[in-house]
């Protein structure tokens, strides 16, 4: 899960809000994160195939409940006889009705077993549900702060392409003017021209991420949405993050898949007790009443089913003797199933200690860069604005600015990443311990 959600930073392009200067559409939807997941929570076809299976699950416990009523049933049977060679009418006709009831009183515990795994499942089906909202809520996450770092990279490199648009028309009058040779100008050109592409592949990039949320949303083809801008403080990228262990237990606590494990594992054992019961006598109670009619005997249709009427009642005893190892192999699948559930769950928790632990060596890192990368850019930024200084008045070998300006994008870019990625993991080590994050 952590891989799936972590920050794919594409060292690209343009401007925050210059992305948006085109005039939106009438029909732009501008989302904060709250809005989207609102909406997901609503939308998301998986997260409403895993609301349908937990009205399965409700249908099945009723099912197992309604095992405790008896069944009541009419049958009536209809034949016509013809007899070639008898004596008297060749052709009889004859009736038959019944009413009839069973209700099993022991069945080894089966139905009472069954029940309580049903509930079980229904506990899983809710718990299934709430795990895909997490994972929906946290994919948004990511793809929010992607967008958010996109956007921003966007205004980083149209400041960029901005300054070294200014070199190429300096180095064009500088050229000229005979102060520049044609091979130096040549490199201001491509600088500028390399510039422009970045601009353009950060303005891809951006729509790819958008389009990523629009996915998850399940938004139609000619929605158009935008997200809200957020400002996050320093702090979100240079305070520490809580203690570990406090993190994990808390973690453990939220994981709605953990806890659907952990139900799993509990059904496994309830199929345990089923199967067992399957091997064990059942007692059941039969009741009815019938009566029939047939045109060879004396008297009409109502005298015959007058004097046809009976009543019978019955308990019935059934001991399994040899079922061919039905119940054992049954038995012993559940119990393979019950081993398999309890791996599950301990696989789920290795899952939420490694992830958790990635989230907290990535704000490290990032919070290391970041504070390097606040030296690197001053420095950077310093050493750009004295060669540009010189590069106006011809003051300056090419080699030495184009570098120069390579270093400032670098180290611009460098400390965005930084900052976003140490957001990411703030954002997602929140989640994991609260079940909600605010952005």
């Amino acid at each position: 899960m952590k891989h799936l959600l972590r920050l794919t930073f594409l060292a690209v392009v343009p401007s925050v809000a210059q992305v948006l200067s085109a005039q939106a559409p009438a029909d732009t939807l501008r989302w904060n994160y709250a809005d989207c997941v609102a909406y997901a929570r609503e939308h998301n076809i998986e997260l409403r195939q895993t609301r349908l299976a937990g009205e399965s699950a409700e249908y099945s416990l009723e099912a197992a409940r309604a095992r405790w009523t008896p069944t009541l049933d009419f049958a009536t049977t209809h034949t016509l006889t013809n007899s070639p060679w008898g004596e008297g009418d060749k052709n009889s006709y004859g009736s038959s009705y019944g009413l009839n009831a069973s209700w099993t009183l022991y069945d080894g515990g089966e139905r009472s077993a069954t029940i309580k795994r049903e509930k079980a499942g229904v506990e899983s089906a809710g718990l299934n549900t709430l795990a895909a909202m997490r994972n929906i809520d946290t994919e948004i996450l990511s793809i929010y702060i992607n967008l958010l770092y996109s956007r921003e990279a966007i205004a980083v490199n149209r400041s960029l392409a901005e300054v070294s648009r200014a070199q190429e028309e300096r180095g064009k009058a500088l050229m000229e003017s005979g102060r520049l040779a044609l091979p130096d100008y040549a490199r201001l050109q491509a600088q500028a021209e390399s510039d422009r592409y970045n601009v353009v592949s950060a303005e891809a990039s951006y729509a790819a991420q958008r389009m990523q949320l629009k996915r998850v949303l399940e938004l139609g083809l000619n929605t158009v949405i935008e997200i809200e801008p957020v400002e996050f403080a320093d702090t979100d990228v240079t305070d520490p993050l809580p203690d570990i262990d406090e993190s994990y237990r808390m973690a453990l606590d939220e994981d709605a898949a953990l806890r659907a494990a952990k139900v799993r594992s509990q059904m496994a054992e309830l199929d345990v007790a089923v199967a067992r019961a399957s091997g064990l006598p059942s007692i059941s109670l039969q009741a009815g009443v019938g009566s029939g009619y047939y045109t060879d005997r004396n008297g009409g249709w109502s005298n015959q089913m007058k004097r046809g009427l009976n009543e019978q009642i019955g308990v019935t005893l059934a001991v399994p003797i040899f079922n061919q190892k039905t119940t054992k192999t049954a038995v012993a699948k559940a119990k393979v199933t019950q081993i398999d559930s309890q791996l599950d769950a301990d696989l789920r928790e290795d899952e939420i200690s490694q992830t958790l632990e990635g989230w907290y060596i990535d704000m490290e890192s990032a919070r290391s860069r970041y504070a390097a990368g606040l030296s690197q850019l001053e420095a950077a930024s310093l050493s750009s604005e004295l060669l540009n200084r010189k590069f106006e008045v011809g003051y300056v070998e090419i080699t030495e600015l184009i570098q120069a300006h390579s270093s400032l994008a670098s180290a611009r870019h460098e400390l965005l990443q930084a900052k976003y990625m140490a957001v990411l993991a703030r954002k997602m080590v929140q989640y994991m311990r609260t079940s909600s994050v605010i952005i």
